[in-house]
């Protein structure tokens, strides 16, 4: 199974639950063409009881277990399968995003293997891995920079320079 399948796999989970969250980090980047890797999907929620709930839907739809492996310094919820090739990140908050709505809002809806994905913009990306200020994050910078800066030169060949008014 690559990461395509992978990620198709966990949304259709999602969407089956009716969870609403947000890919993020690195897998999101990729999704958006970065040449970036990751061993994980992050995804940001809201933390709620009824959310909680669905996790636990989810995780048993996908043969996974839950549980939170930085606890009580995170309170990010892992889901993991028994042969360790799902590893799905769940948190309720994000380095330089102050809204879970904001950040859905300017998400991308993506299509995977007929699966919707709802996937960080690459700008809200950039933003949080700046404010995260890890060193994995910092690595990565210039590469996402440059990938958003090449994603905005060919909207722009395809719709032609923006004219300036006088």
């Amino acid at each position: 199974m690559d990461a395509t399948d992978i990620v198709a796999r966990v949304a259709r989970a999602i969407e089956r639950h009716r969870l609403e969250a947000v890919l993020i980090g690195n897998a999101a980047a990729a999704i958006h063409g970065a040449p970036v890797t990751t061993i994980d999907l992050d995804f940001l929620f809201r933390r709620t009881p009824t959310n909680v709930k669905k996790l636990t839907a989810i995780a048993a739809d996908l043969g996974a277990t839950l549980y939170m492996p930085f606890y009580p310094v995170s309170r990010v919820v892992r889901m993991m399968n028994d042969d360790e090739t799902l590893q799905v990140d769940f948190m309720e908050e994000m380095a330089g995003i102050r809204s879970f709505e904001g950040l859905r809002k300017r998400a991308n809806r993506v299509q995977i293997q007929g699966a919707t994905v709802c996937v960080a913009g690459l700008p809200d990306i950039i933003k949080s891995k700046k404010a995260a200020n890890r060193p994995k994050d910092r690595a990565v910078l210039e590469i996402l920079e440059k990938t958003l800066e090449a994603i905005a030169a060919n909207a722009e060949r395809k719709t032609g320079p923006a004219q300036k008014a006088e």
